[in-house]
């Protein structure tokens, strides 16, 4: 009787357990659904290349263009990711391979204080110190500016996405073998040569993977960048033009143009414009690690 009761706990047991990992699988699934259900009215009145190339943004003229707001998203994150880039791999190094242990100890309730830090407040940061520095920044190569411009918010995101990117960095340095380390040095090379030529090949596909999950938190960011990157609707030539990214589009008009049915169609189109980048981030990420790790 309880090897018969034992046998049947672990079956239920098994089964909600599968049960949770199917629902997080289905999660992406769901929300794409859900998404391009609430967006079906403007993508069936409106050709869908006019959609996402189009920079004329009419709404009551039935005038939907999101390039405007995808070219603005694209530049305010990868802006911030190739500034975060060199700190965050070049702190992650000397934190594991350079500096004392009590460094790390004293840097981890740091960054974890900087990831835990509500966006609003990165917002109103920005507008007291990056504002008037990007209005500075933009003098030396003669530009003017009011400060509220894509460089502004590329400056806020990188702070945001500096913590979570350089936990994952950390992490994954911290867990190669110091074998591999010993053996390099060992055989005569320095310190940095191991670096350059042991860790960074062995970590690389991590480092790849952390760059792209920083990558795709900095495409989704709202609040803050929203309150710095300037909120005006044409499309972005250079670092100090203000920009609109899609995440700033909704949250700006989301509550007070529910009640016109198109429009909010339209603002259902951006999240799922949102959502479908960051899938291709992901997914190309993931395709580029394990093509990685079949090389290493």
């Amino acid at each position: 009787m309880s090897g018969l009761y034992r046998k049947w706990t672990d079956r239920i047991n098994e089964a909600w357990m599968f049960s949770c990992l199917v629902i997080i699988i289905m999660l992406p699934f769901l929300l794409a659904a859900g998404l391009y259900l609430k967006s079906y009215l403007i993508i069936s009145e409106n050709n869908l290349s006019g959609l996402l190339f189009s920079d004329i943004w009419k709404p009551a003229e039935n005038k939907f263009g999101f390039a405007p707001f995808i070219i603005s998203s694209l530049w305010v994150s990868l802006s911030a990711l190739v500034l975060a880039v060199p700190v965050c791999l070049l702190s992650s190094i000397y934190i594991t391979q350079y500096a004392r242990s009590s460094v790390l100890n004293l840097m981890q309730p740091v960054i974890d204080i900087l990831a835990g830090i509500p966006s609003v407040i990165y917002g109103v940061w920005g507008i007291l110190m990056i504002v008037p520095f990007s209005v500075k920044a933009s003098e030396w190569f003669g530009v003017h500016t009011t400060g509220y411009n894509i460089f502004s918010g590329a400056l806020v995101l990188l702070v945001m996405i500096i913590p979570f990117i350089l936990n994952i960095l950390i992490e994954i340095f911290r867990i190669i073998p110091e074998e591999l380390s010993e053996a390099s040095l060992s055989l005569g090379a320095t310190k940095w040569e191991t670096i350059k030529y042991v860790l960074l090949r062995k970590a690389f596909p991590g480092i790849v993977s952390a760059f792209g999950l920083g990558l795709s938190r900095a495409f989704g960011e709202t609040i803050a960048v929203l309150m710095v990157v300037g909120n005006v609707i044409k499309i972005p030539h250079n670092i100090f033009d203000p920009g609109y990214p899609l995440p700033a589009l909704i949250a700006n008009n989301y509550g007070e143009m529910l009640s016109i049915p198109k429009y909010d169609s339209a603002l259902m189109f951006a999240a799922l414009i949102l959502l479908a980048v960051i899938l291709v981030f992901n997914f190309a990420s993931r395709l580029l690690i394990m093509r990685l790790e079949r090389y290493s």
